[in-house]
């Protein structure tokens, strides 16, 4: 062997690229008791409530905890809870295999309940933001083909349009009306026919701007969610958290909230304190008050904790936090390590088509030594990193589009044939628009968005969405929304608008416009007028004009 070859070797080793390959393999690996399942006819639901404790434990351990009812449920609750609705949903209201259920309401002790329950007749989850308009929850439920409809009170009147059969998740004033609750309390002794389901059968669809574009279904087998709460397992594990208390304020709508909290961390027996919606000072007293010792955060949390001046809580039990959904800058990460040097911080990369999985830091003296990266590949992941123009798969330190390859990755987008084309090559690999690079250690670095998704304290705005609707106005000839970015919120969207000629129309007016048509977070927040969009020949908006542009320029304010 040459001393070349010897290097080369060694590089592998360290790094985990393949240079006859181009592919970089993950460094980690599960071991013999953590293996992903690979029986043909297992699905979601069976596989969780086999990884429950033991029947001597679960009758006390507990699994949730409310954090502002102190109301808890143990494991045993859980699995009475589970198996009761899911012989409610078959026999008293019809549901089948391969029916779609859409699930809208904030975060609740119900929430795991509902999504086993659905799951275990072979029945689909598709979940919505309770932030959403009437309009987005109706174009939700005709795409996912939604057969029925389980909502919080406060959120029913979203789904009046729809026509679609509602089921409440708890008991209100309408006495007419039946919820969750109720089934679960009358249906204990039904029992339902076994179901045949396959790894290979969608278990859920959840919505995602991909890597472009509007919003679009990304489908989920049991498959991609049994590997990536296998995936979970381990990194509990291998984190030594097993007897950790964990605080859930992540929105279990969201991918991260719902492999994590809603169907992973249960399989590994631990209690998770549950937050209905994310609230500082919330956050603080239930930290305080359950000693909670891991919160799984995003940035803006993150940021939160770094200016918390003090306020008289005691956090001395946090013991980890981790951070996705959005990039977390170096600064932030330092001043959090600097404030709190007994907590370890950890971030990590994964998207709604990878099932939320992708990298994991093992230990906080990785991530310490390796400001700026979101870890290394977890363990099934396989990456590339893709020159643009030669499509040549790049060596370390050259940056590239990532392409990752795992079992966690979705199946397709939901009726849409060219847009799962335009995200998978011909041999599987899932294009995920970022551009990145790894290091001669194996650690990935997001260097920038390639994909025109804005994101907005951790949700996903798609330009195009609002540049649709800024285009519906009697006034606007056209309009461009780029990213801005912000300390608290990570990028922000702006506007650029042509207003038509004679028009009087101001930012203010623009920004209601659009703030009546959508969700909170998806809101234009600054508006700046130009004569003309730049485009290219082929009619495509030149964002980075945009972007530079604003960045030598004060928009108008709200």
């Amino acid at each position: 062997m040459t001393i070349v070859e010897e290097e080369s070797q060694m590089f592998h080793k360290r790094s985990g690229f393949d240079a006859k390959t181009g592919i970089y393999h993950s460094l980690a690996h599960l071991n013999q008791h953590q293996k992903i399942p690979t029986q043909p006819n297992l699905d979601t639901a069976t596989f969780v409530l086999s990884q429950f404790p033991p029947p001597e434990h679960a009758e006390t351990r507990v699994v949730l905890i409310d954090s502002m009812t102190n109301h808890e449920l143990t494991y045993v609750q859980l699995r009475r809870s589970i198996t009761s609705l899911a012989g409610g949903l078959y026999h008293g209201l019809g549901l089948r295999k391969g029916d779609v259920v859409l699930i809208l309401s904030p975060n609740s002790l119900l929430y795991p309940t509902i999504c086993l329950a659905v799951l275990s007749i072979g029945a689909v989850i598709t979940t919505a933001n309770p932030l959403n308009t009437e309009t987005e929850i109706a174009k939700q439920v005709c795409d996912s083909g939604a057969k029925l409809a389980i909502s919080s009170p406060e959120e029913i009147h979203k789904l009046f349009t729809t026509g679609v059969p509602t089921l409440l998740t708890c008991r209100s004033k309408d006495d007419n009306q039946l919820s969750v609750e109720e089934l679960i309390e009358n249906c204990e002794a039904l029992e339902i026919p076994e179901v045949k389901q396959s790894q290979s059968d969608t278990a859920a669809i959840l919505y995602s701007s991909g890597t472009t574009g509007t919003s679009k279904g990304v489908v989920l087998t049991h498959s991609n969610i049994i590997s990536v709460i296998t995936l979970l397992k381990w990194s509990v594990d291998v984190s030594k958290a097993q007897d950790d208390i964990f605080l859930c304020f992540i929105p279990m709508f969201h991918i991260y909230g719902l492999v994590f909290f809603g169907l992973g961390l249960p399989c590994s027996g631990i209690t998770t304190v549950l937050m209905q919606k994310f609230d500082f000072k919330e956050m603080l007293e239930a930290i305080q008050k359950h000693k909670v010792s891991n919160i799984p955060a995003v940035p803006p949390v993150i940021l939160g904790l770094v200016k918390y001046n003090g306020g008289g809580y005691d956090l001395s039990s946090l013991r980890r936090v981790g951070s996705g959904a959005a990039p977390l800058s170096k600064e932030v990460a330092d001043e959090f390590r600097t404030k709190f040097p007994w907590v370890n911080l950890r971030t990590g990369y994964g998207l709604t088509e990878s099932c939320g999985a992708g990298t994991f830091f093992v230990s906080d003296e990785e991530a310490k030594a390796r400001p700026g990266s979101v870890a290394r590949l977890a363990p099934c992941f396989s990456a590339k990193v893709v020159d643009f123009e030669t499509g040549l798969a790049l060596p370390p330190y050259k940056e590239g589009e990532l392409w990752l390859k795992s079992p966690t990755v979705m199946k397709e987008y939901l009726g849409n044939e060219e847009a799962t084309a335009a995200t998978f090559d011909s041999e599987g690999w899932l294009k995920t628009g970022d551009l990145c690079y790894f290091d001669e250690e194996g650690y990935l670095y997001i260097v920038d968005r390639i994909k025109e998704l804005i994101k907005h304290n951790g949700y996903q705005v798609a330009p195009a969405e609002l540049e649709a609707i800024l285009t519906g106005h009697p006034q606007i000839l056209d309009a461009a929304v780029i990213p801005q970015e912000d300390e608290a919120a990570g990028q922000i969207p702006i506007a650029y608008v042509v207003r038509a000629a004679g028009a009087e129309l101001t930012g203010d007016q623009i920004i209601q416009f659009v703030a009546n048509q959508v969700a909170p977070y998806k809101k234009i927040r600054r508006v700046s007028f130009i004569n003309a969009i730049p485009r290219s020949a082929a009619g495509k908006i030149l964002r980075r004009e945009l972007i530079l542009q604003s960045k030598q320029q004060t928009p108008s304010k709200l």
